[in-house]
């Protein structure tokens, strides 16, 4: 299981090629914060939050590119991600958010799976401890968040 963020960036992988496949195919070696499987994404938690309630909304299958995506996927990513923000919005007061999605190395993006960041943003996050030491207090582990999003997002997917 990777140890750090800083470990993960410089390439400890934990030897599992794509860790988003990884996660997809229940791999023990990777640390899995899955809270929603569809017929064609994922949501997880991110293991690495920017914020609480960070999340990745990932395709099953493995593509690297946008125009990867058929229309039926477009479709799930598009309704799941309206699900997971009124989930982070619900769960844990969510102001507003940033979406985004790096594509190719030079972007930033440091898994060669299409992903998309869903990054919740709250009134006053920043905080004295931000400031002096650039580190980010997050109240809640991942682990505790990945219980409590499973849980809640069954009732606000409609099928």
């Amino acid at each position: 299981i990777v140890k750090d963020k800083l470990s993960y960036v410089q390439g400890d992988r934990s030897l599992v090629g794509c860790i988003l496949c990884a996660i997809r195919d229940r791999k023990k070696t990777v640390k899995s914060l899955e809270i929603y499987r569809g017929d064609y994404f994922i949501a997880a938690l991110n293991l690495y939050p920017y914020n609480p309630g960070h999340l990745l909304l990932f395709p099953i299958r493995h593509i690297e590119q946008l125009d990867g995506l058929k229309k039926k996927e477009w479709l799930e990513y598009i309704y799941l991600q309206g699900v997971v923000m009124k989930l982070v919005m619900q769960t844990y007061g969510a102001d507003s958010f940033n979406i985004g999605i790096n594509v190719g190395p030079e972007s930033g993006a440091s898994i060669p799976h299409l992903h998309f960041h869903i990054v919740p943003r709250y009134r006053n996050e920043i905080g004295v401890v931000e400031i002096i030491s650039g580190a980010k207090i997050l109240v809640e582990s991942p682990d505790v968040m990945v219980k409590k999003l499973k849980r809640r997002i069954k009732k606000l997917i409609k099928q």
